[in-house]
């Protein structure tokens, strides 16, 4: 599993702080923003653009509140993602929507918890079943990424 990271400058302090918990944690981590000074548009479509290469790829994107990078990952063709401000909307958006992405506001949720909603996020396992008619459906959603841009 590749996680795949991005923030805007609202961001940069809690994605940071993300960051070294996970590679503390020993997961394989990728910062697409880096300390760069984007917009959310732009580090959205940087972290989707990472976590379409394969199916164990997963994004975090970090803004003031979630909502502006979510709007953009939901766009994308094949992009399932959620805005979250919990542990248990992490674990769930996994398990019954197959997200591949979410988002947090950092001006929403505090560090302790974005770490929690992070691992909760990481920790879940997509049930398919009687959900994949949802995620079908979700999934012909959207335009590709190579119009975006």
């Amino acid at each position: 599993m590749l996680l795949i990271l991005g923030s805007d400058p609202d961001g940069l302090k809690l994605k940071e702080l993300i960051k070294q918990d996970l590679i503390y944690h020993s997961y394989d981590v990728l910062d697409v923003t880096g300390k760069s000074d984007c917009d959310f548009v732009d580090a959205t479509l940087a972290v989707v653009k990472e976590v379409q290469k394969a199916d164990d790829r997963f994004g975090i994107v970090i803004d003031a509140y979630g909502a502006g990078s979510f709007m953009t990952a939901c766009r994308i063709k094949g992009i399932i993602a959620a805005e979250v401000s919990d542990e248990r909307t992490a674990y769930m958006t996994r398990s019954h929507n197959n997200a591949k992405i979410i988002t947090i506001g950092s001006e929403i949720t505090g560090p302790s918890m974005a770490k929690n909603i992070v691992h909760s996020f990481i920790q879940g396992h997509y049930d398919g079943g009687r959900h994949q008619i949802r995620v079908d459906m979700l999934n012909k959603m959207g335009k590709p990424l190579e119009e975006k841009q």
